[in-house]
């Protein structure tokens, strides 16, 4: 046999589930390696919520510059160079992944480039790199390797005329037109972005509403905004019959019984994700799975003692911070730094303008589980902050237990959306209350006070409204 070496805990996986399980193991003292294919920080770190996230702060800061007169300012020839833009998303990238390997150095944890395999319990391998041939003899093995995008059947990813999001970010050129397949975060995203820079976008959703997961009143004004923008929004219909040619991508849209053909420079699928346990496991390796995604005990513990998993590669929700939370309790959980917990409430973002953030259940959800509730609203058109700051489309919606105030879920559509979901995911931990949310005083003017507002709309109770 090669070189062998023991640890406590292999990861393999270097994304926001692998780095935070093997950061926290070194933090715990224990002898830790993370094994990653590419980059550290993964999908989401490299191709996904970085890299888009300044992609989309330049397509709002643009956005913004063409109508300075909005806020007295003045400005003539505002242009924007897509090349630059770009390559500021992957600088941006770059100087997270040095910060993630630096904290990994700092922490005493092992980082490793090369595919892993786990080859028995308690044997981890590397199978391609420059450190193939190598075997780790390890307590424990944390299998976090995410997902990649879901393919469009039939349909080959060429970079060109079809691309995925990961394709999408590597591209320096900016297409005159755009067929974006699925209307969730990642296909809202892309679609603000192309819009904002002047291409034509077609957005299509095979469900009834875009971000399918979000609260029906979100997604309706969400709707009536990006058709505001100009963005040809379609939803209820599916994409069929894709023709991939040499300058453009032809495609049916099929709403019913009503067939509409499209044509545009550019196919993006944004359909979802699918696990990625290609090469991980050996032959011999036998672990559970729940649709295609490894199941785990409530420690995160797969079938096989000693091998946990944590992250995209266990299902969704599919969110970056869920995947730190849950390997970070892993590694506790299996060092024995008290019990590890499960996900309960956690909070969705997308990043679009305007922006989208929710927690807990929607409204049609708690109809369904026939809970007795109460909805407050606060419009931001009523916040003295929103409007300073020309920011005043969307609102703050709060769903809470009738009798006892208890907070069931809170929806956010407008500006840092994304920032303010914050204190009612701090509140639902905290089993805090509409009222108690309503009697804590929030700094004026702030954005914050339309959460507060919402609270005390709830109780009937609001002052600006």
């Amino acid at each position: 046999m090669a070189e062998t070496n023991e640890y406590d805990l292999i990861v393999i996986g270097g994304g926001p589930a692998g780095y935070a399980g093997a950061i926290r193991a070194g933090q715990l003292g224990k002898k830790v390696a993370c094994i990653e294919l590419e980059r550290a920080g993964g999908t989401c770190l490299n191709w996904g919520c970085i890299p888009t996230k300044a992609l989309l702060k330049s397509a709002e800061f643009y956005t913004k510059m063409k109508k300075p007169e909005i806020y007295g300012l003045g400005a003539k020839d505002v242009t924007f160079d897509i090349a630059k833009i770009m390559a500021r998303s992957r600088v941006v990238a770059e100087q997270m992944a040095k910060g993630v390997e630096f904290l990994l150095k700092k922490n005493k944890a092992e980082y490793i480039v090369g595919r892993a395999q786990v080859s028995a319990p308690g044997l981890v391998s590397v199978t391609e790199g420059e450190h193939k041939g190598k075997f780790f003899k390890t307590k424990n093995i944390l299998l976090s390797t995410g997902c990649k995008m879901r393919r469009i059947p039939g349909v080959e990813v060429d970079g060109q005329r079809v691309m995925t999001s990961r394709e999408a970010l590597a591209s320096k050129m900016l297409p005159k037109s755009v067929v974006i397949v699925g209307a969730g975060a990642i296909g809202v995203e892309f679609a603000y972005f192309y819009n904002a820079f002047g291409t034509k976008v077609t957005l299509v959703e095979m469900l009834p509403q875009v971000l399918p997961q979000e609260d029906e009143d979100v997604s309706k004004t969400l709707r009536r905004s990006f058709e505001k923008q100009g963005i040809d929004l379609h939803v209820s219909t599916k994409v069929e019959n894709v023709r991939v040619g040499k300058d453009s991508v032809k495609v049916d849209l099929v709403a019913g019984d009503k067939k509409t053909e499209v044509e545009a420079e550019v196919l993006l699928s944004a359909i979802g994700v699918v696990p990625n346990l290609e090469g991980a496991l050996a032959a011999n390796v036998k672990l559970e799975l729940d649709r295609n995604y490894l199941k785990v005990d409530d420690s995160y513990q797969t079938n096989v003692k000693g091998i946990y998993a944590a992250g995209d590669i266990i299902g969704p929700p599919w969110l970056a911070h869920i995947a730190t939370f849950e390997a970070v309790n892993a590694v506790n959980g299996m060092f024995g730094h008290g019990a590890a917990r499960r996900v309960k409430n956690f909070p969705g973002c997308t990043y679009c303008q305007p922006q989208v953030a929710s927690t807990g259940l929607t409204e049609k959800a708690c109809k369904e589980k026939g809970l007795d509730y109460k909805v407050g609203k606060f419009p931001f058109t009523a916040s003295g902050r929103a409007v300073a700051s020309a920011d005043s489309e969307g609102f703050v919606k709060v769903i809470a237990d009738t009798k006892t105030g208890e907070i069931y879920g809170a929806h956010i559509i407008g500006s840092e959306a994304t920032e303010l979901i914050a204190e009612y995911g701090l509140a639902m931990e905290l089993e805090a209350t509409v009222e108690e949310i309503h009697q804590t005083i929030h700094a004026h003017p702030t954005l914050s006070e339309a959460v507060m507002e919402a609270a005390a709309a709830s109780m009937g109770e609001a002052i600006h409204i």
